[in-house]
C-alpha cells in the first residue's frame, strides 16, 4: 500500500480491500517509527486520526446515507503547519505561534474535510514559510528520507519529507516563491502550484499575500489531479479566490503529447545549473520529444531580476502580514517587560527567528518613507514586465520547461550563512509566482553522485492550464518511473 497512488488505494477502501482505520493504522506506525529521524512532522494526533478515519468507513459502508462517496474518502492526509485546523495546533514553525490552536478550519481542510480525506498530523515547515531548506523551523531542521544529512527544500519540506518517506499518501504544501516545487524536486515528488486563485487563501497564515499559493504535493501528477479537484474552488472569505467553473483537473491525463510545443528559455540552461541537474533534465526533454513533443527555444529577458524583486515585495507584504503578533491577542508573550512597548518589542524578539526578523526589517525598509519609490514600486514594475515575457513566450508554445532548482539537496549547514545563495535556490521558481502563473515539479532523474539525489523537471503554463500541465506530466511519468523511486532507507 505504500507506493499505491491515490486510486488505487480509491478502489482498494471501495472493494474493501483494506479498511480507512487499517490503512491510517500503517501511515500512523511509520510516522511512529520514522519521524523521529525526520521531524517531518511537528503534531500527530492517532485518537483525531483514528476517529476521522472510522466515519470514513461508515460513509463507504453506505451507513451514512446515499449521497456519492468521493474518491478520495477514507485515504490518509498530512496538511503543512501553515493551514489552520480546528482544535490543532497551527504553529506555522514558529514559537510565535509554539502553542496556538486553530479555533476553525481553512478553506482547504474544509476541503478534504468534506471529501472523506483522514488528517494525520500538521507537518513541519521553514519559519511562517520563510526559507529554502526548512533550517529555519522553531521546531528543528527536517531531514531528506533520500539522505539525512541533506536539506528536504522549503519551505514545504515536512510536506515534502513524509510523501517521499511514505509517511503519508499525499500532503499540503504553499507556495510563495517555490516553496511546494523546489521542495519536491530535492525529495523527488510532484507537487503543483496553482494558478493564483485558484486554491483559497482562507486560514492559510499569510507571509505574502500577493505570491502565496495553497498546493498539493505527491507521488504522481494523477494524484496531484484529484487533490487539487477538491482543494481548489471559489470561496467568498478570500477576496482573491477566482469565481470560475468546476473544474475536473485530470479530464485531460491521457490525451496525446503529439505536436506539443516544449518552449525552452535560453535564460534557464546558462551558467548556475549543476551538471548532473543539466543532464536529467536533457534527458527528460528527449523522452518528451518521443512522446511526439517538440521543442523551441524561447525568451524570458527580465527573469534575472525575478529574485531581487521578489525579495522586495515579498518581505514588503510579509512585514505587513506579520504585524498582527504582537503579543497582545494571540501568540507568543514575553514574561517580563516594563510597559507596552517593551513587551512589544520583547514578545516579536523572542517569538521571530533570525530569516523572519531579517525579512521583517528588510520589508519595513523598504516601505518607509523615500524608499517606497526607489524600491517597491519599482520592483512591481518589474514583475510586470516578468508577466509580460511569459505571456509572449506562451504565443511561441505550449508550456515552458527547465529544471525545478539549479542543484540537488545541498548539506544542512551549506548555505544558512549566505542569505543570498540560499535565495538563489529559488531563481528557477521564483518568477512562476511573480506572474500568478501556474508550475508544477516532477522526478526526472537523480545526479548520478553520491549520495544519489533526485532531480525535478519543472514544468509551467499559461494561467489556467493545470490540466494540460497535468496531462504532460501524467503522459511522462507513464513512460518512466522515476516517480515510483522510494529513498531505501524508507523501505
Amino acid at each position: 500500500m505504500l507506493n499505491a497512488s491515490l486510486k488505487e488505494l480509491s478502489a482498494a477502501l471501495a472493494q474493501k480491500m483494506i479498511s480507512s482505520v487499517e490503512l491510517t493504522t500503517l501511515f500512523l506506525d511509520r510516522i511512529e517509527r520514522h519521524n523521529p529521524q525526520l521531524n517531518a512532522f511537528v503534531t500527530v494526533d492517532r485518537d483525531k486520526a483514528l476517529t476521522a478515519a472510522s466515519a470514513a468507513d461508515e460513509r463507504l459502508s453506505g451507513a451514512g446515507g446515499t449521497a456519492e462517496v468521493s474518491p478520495l474518502c477514507g485515504i490518509p492526509l498530512a496538511h503543512k503547519d501553515i493551514f489552520c485546523a480546528e482544535g490543532w495546533r497551527t504553529t506555522c514553525g514558529s514559537r510565535m505561534l509554539a502553542n496556538f490552536v486553530a479555533p476553525y478550519d481553512a478553506h482547504v481542510v474544509e476541503r478534504f474535510n468534506a471529501a472523506g480525506m483522514v488528517m494525520l498530523g500538521k507537518c513541519n515547515m521553514d519559519e511562517f514559510a520563510m526559507g529554502s531548506s526548512n533550517e529555519s523551523s522553531h521546531f528543528g531542521p527536517v531531514k531528506n528520507p533520500w539522505d539525512t544529512n541533506c536539506v528536504p527544500g522549503g519551505s514545504s519540506g515536512g510536506s515534502a519529507a513524509a510523501v517521499a518517506a511514505r509517511l503519508a499518501p499525499a500532503a499540503t504544501g504553499t507556495d510563495t516563491g517555490g516553496s511546494i516545487r523546489q521542495p519536491a524536486a530535492l525529495c523527488g515528488l510532484t507537487g503543483l502550484k496553482p494558478t493564483y486563485g485558484v486554491v483559497s487563501r482562507y486560514g492559510m497564515i499569510a507571509f505574502a499575500s500577493s505570491l502565496d499559493q495553497g498546493g498539493p504535493m505527491a507521488k504522481s501528477a494523477e494524484d496531484c489531479a484529484l487533490l487539487l479537484n477538491a482543494m481548489s474552488g471559489f470561496d467568498p472569505r478570500d477576496s482573491t479566490s477566482l469565481e470560475r467553473p468546476t473544474e475536473d483537473y485530470a479530464r485531460d491525463l491521457e490525451r496525446s503529447l503529439e505536436g506539443l510545443r516544449i518552449g525552452l528559455p535560453r535564460e534557464f540552461f546558462g551558467a548556475g545549473m549543476d551538471d548532473g541537474v543539466r543532464a536529467a533534465v536533457e534527458a527528460a526533454l528527449a523522452e518528451y520529444r518521443k512522446l511526439g513533443a517538440t521543442t523551441v527555444e524561447v525568451d524570458l529577458p527580465n527573469s534575472n531580476l525575478s529574485v531581487p524583486a521578489y525579495y522586495v515585495i515579498a518581505p514588503a507584504e510579509a512585514s505587513s502580514n506579520l504585524s498582527r503578533f504582537d503579543g497582545v491577542r494571540y501568540g507568543h508573550r514575553a514574561a517580563d517587560y516594563a510597559d507596552l512597548n517593551d513587551m512589544y518589542a520583547k514578545s516579536r524578539a523572542q517569538g521571530f527567528g533570525d530569516e523572519v526578523k531579517r525579512r521583517i526589517l528588510i520589508g519595513t525598509y523598504v516601505l518607509s518613507h523615500g524608499y517606497y519609490d526607489a524600491y517597491y514600486l519599482k520592483a512591481q514594475k518589474i514583475r510586470r514586465l516578468i508577466a509580460a515575457d511569459f505571456a509572449a513566450a506562451f504565443k511561441e508554445c505550449d508550456v515552458i520547461m527547465g529544471p525545478t532548482a539549479p542543484s540537488v539537496a545541498f548539506k544542512f549547514g551549506a548555505k544558512s550563512a549566505d542569505p543570498v545563495q540560499m535565495y538563489l535556490s529559488d531563481i528557477y521558481t521564483i518568477a512562476v509566482n511573480l506572474a500568478g502563473l501556474p508550475g508544477m515539479s516532477i522526478p526526472c532523474g537523480f545526479d548520478n553522485a553520491l549520495p544519489n539525489l533526485p532531480v525535478g523537471l519543472q514544468i509551467v503554463g499559461p494561467w489556467f492550464a493545470e490540466a494540460q500541465m497535468l496531462n504532460v506530466a501524467h503522459r511522462y511519468q507513464q513512460a518512466t518511473d522515476w516517480h515510483t523511486r522510494m529513498p531505501e532507507a524508507m523501505k
